[in-house]
């Protein structure tokens, strides 16, 4: 199961009701955090999460909206005596912009690990899932993420006693080694059948409409997509500075088809999103206004 909440769904400052950008999610004891506006941390005592098990940070840009609540994140993290080594993913320059950072968080007591990334697409494997992280077009260096947990094909019982694999060998092969017995060598394509569907949640924020956001999200379990301007009459403004109006984002869900669809990073003149969201869902019927707090609980399929 993975647990996603979107933290803070606010764009450019925060406002009493709204803090800036973040989500996170938890799989299997470890916890993701994508992006650290203003107010994140505030964000997760009021959801009752805690900071100190996040292992992976990754960052879409470094507008200040983006990453402003990483320095009190970390102290956070230190004073709970955190003590294993944090990952952080984000674009070229990330090491240079978090040792700015660090200037009023000095002393820590774990490591911080860089993975800085260079190419339009990359992709990190973990245990057991993977973030592919993709170049959007925003006016800055820009990356949306999507984190897939993967699921093998189900172990064939009936397979493996017809080949006459004996029964101590069956969890390796499970677990994808391949086994060398005195009787034979066995390999998990034997008795393993086709890879299932996972689960795959794709973020993507500041940025216009592109391929690749189509691309890497379709067919998610869960595209959390900015949606900066309800108002109709802003698309030139989107435009200019390089966001995405409701409807330019349905209009990708619509062609990705997620099974949801989440807007977030509002305008602050966007006081009351939901307003908007009768047009919006007739492109997509399924997109909904999200709120800070939002919280979701994603399963594999049964299969």
């Amino acid at each position: 199961m993975l647990d996603v909440c979107l933290l803070g769904t606010g764009g450019m400052m925060p406002l009493p009701y709204r803090w800036l950008t973040s989500m996170m999610a938890r799989y299997n004891g470890k916890s993701i955090l994508i992006d650290c506006g203003e107010g994140t941390q505030i964000a997760m005592k009021e959801k009752g999460w805690s900071p100190k098990p996040i292992d992976i940070i990754c960052f879409t840009h470094y507008h200040a909206d983006h990453i402003s609540g990483l320095p009190g994140m970390l102290l956070t993290m230190g004073n709970a005596e955190r003590t294993e080594p944090l990952l952080m993913i984000g674009p070229k320059g990330l090491s240079r912009v978090v040792s700015s950072l660090r200037v009023i968080a000095p002393e820590l007591p774990f490591e911080i690990r860089f993975k800085e990334l260079t190419e339009a697409e990359e992709s990190i494997q973990f245990d057991g899932f993977h973030i592919d992280a993709f170049r959007v077009n925003h006016n800055v260096v820009c990356y949306g993420y999507s984190l897939v947990i993967e699921r093998k094909g189900r172990f064939m019982v009936e397979k493996a006693k017809e080949l006459n694999i004996p029964v101590n060998c069956w969890n390796r092969l499970q677990h994808g080694e391949t086994v060398e017995t005195p009787e034979g060598t066995y390999t998990p394509d034997m008795v393993m059948g086709e890879e299932r569907k996972g689960i795959k949640v794709t973020y993507c924020t500041d940025t216009r409409p592109t391929p690749a956001i189509c691309w890497h999200s379709k067919r998610a379990d869960l595209l959390i997509l900015e949606g900066m301007y309800g108002e109709p009459e802003k698309k030139a403004k989107a435009r200019e500075y390089k966001h995405m109006t409701f409807y330019e984002a349905a209009r990708i869900a619509a062609e990705a088809e997620p099974k949801l669809m989440w807007l977030t990073h509002y305008s602050p003149s966007l006081t009351r999103p939901e307003e908007y969201m009768k047009e919006v869902k007739r492109i997509f019927p399924r997109a909904y206004a999200a709120k800070d707090g939002q919280t979701v609980e994603l399963d594999f399929e049964e299969q």
